[in-house]
């Protein structure tokens, strides 16, 4: 890839740092406002972009515009009720299940995304086992899911931040009773069988309304210590 867009790097700093004070956790949507399917895309290619731990993309987006899903989500995600109602564009990022080195998921991951060539597999699978073992990964099922729930906040900031870039606005949340959210997208068929389960919300739009207050965050030498 070439390094042309990178080469005003003052600018680019510039956007990202305005984009970032520029965004916040948008409370009301203006309902009448609808993102553009090629804004949107970009917002889902800056989430499948993201990295993640062994490159495993544990990760699913679910984009929830069905107004009688949305509806029925409400009940189970207290949290998010008045962005189910007004966002133009509502995410379910899900994490997958078992991402164990030996499963199916990823031996298949290896060689149909990853594209390791056949003889290295074992290799790739017993470094993939060292990685996960030394990390308490493999304890238990908890343990395992967690691992994979962490890699979603990765492409969740990436497309919080990607919305914020070309001025669309955005809430993460995890106001949501997560066993009975996951029976309600199981029952819609959703989950692949159990498969995967909900992680954190996402809402995009535009904002009824300007901030009342301004941004507020902890100064730069509150959380930096160089050592």
């Amino acid at each position: 890839m070439s390094n042309q867009p990178f080469k005003d790097k003052e600018q680019v700093k510039e956007q990202v740092l305005n984009a970032m004070n520029f965004r916040h956790a948008t409370k009301e949507y203006d309902k009448n406002r609808k993102i553009s399917d090629e804004d949107f895309n970009y917002i889902l290619e800056a989430g499948r972009l993201s990295p993640s731990s062994l490159g495993s993309e544990p990760w699913k987006f679910l984009v929830i515009q069905d107004p009688t899903l949305r509806e029925k989500m409400m009940e189970v995600a207290p949290g998010a009720v008045e962005k189910l109602k007004a966002a133009s564009h509502f995410v379910v990022i899900l994490s997958r299940k078992g991402v164990r080195y030996d499963s199916e998921y990823i031996l298949n991951h290896m060689k149909t995304v990853q594209h390791f060539p056949e003889e290295i597999l074992d290799t790739i699978s017993e470094q993939y086992k060292y990685f996960q073992e030394g990390k308490n990964i493999l304890d238990n099922e908890r343990t395992l899911n967690d691992w994979s729930s962490k890699q979603t906040y990765i492409a969740l900031g990436n497309m919080l931040t990607a919305a914020a870039m070309i001025g669309i606005d955005s809430t993460p949340m995890e106001g949501f009773q997560a066993d009975k959210l996951d029976a309600l997208l199981e029952s819609e068929g959703l989950l692949e069988d159990g498969a995967y389960s909900a992680s954190v919300l996402a809402a995009f739009g535009y904002r009824k309304e300007d901030p009342n207050r301004p941004k507020t965050r902890n100064s730069i030498e509150n959380v930096v210590k160089w050592v």
